[in-house]
């Protein structure tokens, strides 16, 4: 109950800087969808998909070698840190060299031939964000949990600081005091690009900052260590690729999949922004994510790991059905945050939660492939997923839009989270306790639906439905757990 209790509040903190930090940062789109036309928010999503699968494809798996190889004492660290970031700074100087290059020739091929310049800022972005993950890692590693949350929250700040100076202060300037200095840093026609350079800033302030973390340790290369983390993270890279496919490909292929005369730039931008919706279940799990990975690594050998991991899944499941049920019952709260342009697409928030919480079971499923060196598993796992999102985007997006992408979303992280668990139990076993939380997503479900069928007739009563609904669930998840969480509260 002490290592769980640990594992909550390392996610504590790291919720500080992603929760916390994301929300703020996620106040961007509801900022967006008041300033850009769906379809300018939809440039905004689209290449921001890009940059996800690029951002994979440039670490190719270095996080999780990093704290596969880093050993208990300072030296291995030491080595296994200084090759990791040598290899990151050369792949990624290469690509911005190559972005530079053959700038215009991409911009081409993914339909934004008349703004080059958004591949050159892109390209940079994805460059330094690469290059940084080790030493966020090696924060972690280090349990320097508040430094990391500062240097997070240091990046979101910068971000929005120069979103708004950009996008409402400098517009505002040049309208009242069309002389000033601000027509020197201002040009009204990049639009939608003061998104990129604002990011592009901020990127350059943290890596700036993360200087000290460069230069405290002594660099030395090791190729026959690089050649092991490669052999170990290759397939943990096509893990992270096909993951990223999973998430972003829709946003890819939609512009592509939508007839022209359907305004398929529109749609995506209204599918982005109600997407973002479901950024608390995101927040949550990629908090969780920070903190566990190390964690499961370091109790390997714990001769109680076995039990622990599967109290830590199934109190991860009852937060996630939580927050499933509240984002839901309170929708239409919620939605307020964002311009009334993009209501239409609210439909899809159900099913992107949904979505979200089984990528984060697999996430936690995951540990069996990682602790036994068999992440050739999660390539297949992963790759049999990105076929399913990709065979229903084509299948879905022509007939019913931006829905199917939804759909395609759920149907792969379900089918992910099946056959890993599966896999797991036989290689890995984990003594689950699939009834329980079985019990808990029916119940689950069955309150969601319940709540969707009620014609409510105002606003007021359907908050309070869905405030009482939510209670029911506390009560029922209290009683169902009461012994054990009194046990783990006690504890020192």
């Amino acid at each position: 109950m002490g290592t769980v209790k640990k594992l909550a509040g390392d996610t504590a903190i790291y919720g500080m800087s992603s929760i916390v930090g994301r929300f703020l940062n996620w106040w961007l789109v509801p900022y967006y969808s008041r300033i850009f036309l769906p379809e300018e928010y939809g440039v905004v999503t689209n290449l921001y998909s890009y940059v996800a699968i690029l951002l994979v494809l440039l670490t190719y798996g270095m996080e999780t070698g990093f704290f596969r190889f880093a050993g208990q004492n300072k030296d291995d660290n030491n080595k296994v840190y200084s090759t990791s970031l040598i290899s990151l700074f050369f792949t990624s100087a290469s690509f911005v060299l190559l972005i530079f290059v053959f700038s215009s020739q991409i911009a081409g091929w993914i339909d934004y031939s008349e703004h080059p310049e958004y591949v050159k800022w892109m390209g940079i972005i994805v460059a330094i964000d690469a290059f940084t993950a080790i030493p966020f890692a090696l924060l972690r590693l280090k349990n320097k949990a508040v430094k990391f949350a500062l240097l997070k929250f240091l990046n979101i700040g910068v971000n929005i600081g120069a979103n708004l100076f950009f996008l409402s202060f400098c517009p505002w300037i040049l309208k009242n005091h069309p002389g000033s200095f601000v027509r020197y840093l201002y040009s009204p026609e990049i639009g939608v690009g003061y998104v990129f350079i604002s990011n592009l800033i901020a990127s350059v302030v943290v890596v700036i900052s993360l200087l000290p973390e460069f230069f405290r340790i002594k660099m030395n290369f090791d190729w026959p260590l690089m050649k092991q983390i490669l052999g170990y993270s290759s397939p943990v890279l096509i893990v992270g690729i096909t993951g990223m496919i999973n998430q972003n490909i829709d946003k890819i292929l939609i512009p592509h999949l939508i007839p022209a005369e359907q305004n398929p730039m529109e749609q995506l931008g209204i599918y982005g922004a109600n997407y973002k919706l479901a950024v608390l279940m995101n927040m949550f799990i990629q908090a969780f994510r920070y903190a566990f990975e190390p964690f499961f690594f370091s109790r390997e050998k714990d001769h109680e790991s076995n039990r622990i991991y599967a109290l830590i899944m199934k109190y991860f499941v009852i937060f996630g059905l939580a927050i499933f049920l509240g984002m839901n019952f309170f929708l239409d709260i919620i939605k307020l945050v964002i311009d009334p342009r993009y209501y239409e697409g609210l439909k899809v928030v159900p099913v992107i939660l949904m979505a979200n919480l089984f990528l984060g079971i697999y996430f936690t499923l995951s540990l069996w492939y990682k602790l036994t060196d068999k992440t050739i598993y999660g390539a297949y796992i992963a790759s049999f997923g990105s076929l399913i999102t990709l065979v229903l985007n084509f299948l879905l997006i022509p007939k019913i839009g931006y829905m199917g992408s939804a759909i395609a979303v759920l149907v792969c992280f379900v089918s992910m989270t099946v056959i890993s668990y599966y896999y797991g139990q036989k290689y890995f076993p984990v003594n689950y306790n699939i009834k329980r939380m079985g019990l808990y997503f029916g119940f689950t479900l069955a309150l969601f639906f319940l709540f969707s069928l009620i014609p409510f007739q105002s606003l007021f009563v359907k908050l309070f439905t869905g405030g009482l609904f939510f209670l029911i669930f506390m009560v029922v998840i209290y009683w169902g757990e009461r012994r054990e969480l009194k046990t783990l509260l006690s504890h020192k």
